[in-house]
């Protein structure tokens, strides 16, 4: 039974933050069951981050990265069964998978690197000029310009 609850009243005084909103509920409806395969997010730091997924079986052909909208989707594609070997325990998963992260604002993809089994996924925030913060002056000499 999932229970249904809004977050709007949390937003009442804010502007702009719709997309946090969504990202609360969108991990609020997300399938238990579905942490195949494992991952980590890590900060490394102010601006850096990295993830980090176990994809043991995989090389580098098996996998697919892509960003759009916003949106990086890290998937892997089932792998041949190769017939010549018979498994008497097969306890290394290698089924398809598909996950997704929804990137904030300014994050850029650095680079990616499959080394011992684990996908590595750098990422930067790279904040333009044009996106930081701006000091305002009070009583400046400079005239707001507002049309009504």
């Amino acid at each position: 039974m999932t229970t249904a609850f809004s977050l709007a009243p949390l937003f009442r005084s804010s502007v702009g933050f719709d997309r946090f909103n969504d990202l609360f509920e969108t991990a609020l409806r997300n399938e238990p069951g579905s942490t195949y395969p494992p991952y980590n997010v890590e900060k490394h730091g102010d601006d850096q981050y990295r993830i980090v997924v176990a994809a043991a079986g995989f090389q580098e052909e098996d996998l697919d990265l892509q960003v759009e909208k916003g949106v990086l989707t890290i998937s892997g594609g089932k792998r041949e069964a190769n017939e010549s070997v018979t498994f008497l325990h097969q306890g290394i998963a290698q089924r398809a998978f598909k996950l997704s992260f929804r990137l904030a604002d300014h994050i850029e993809i650095k680079a990616a690197d499959l080394r011992n089994g684990l996908l590595s996924i750098d990422l930067v925030r790279i904040v333009p000029e044009e996106a930081k913060a701006k000091r305002i002056p009070i009583n400046g000499t400079q005239k707001p310009a507002l049309q009504h």
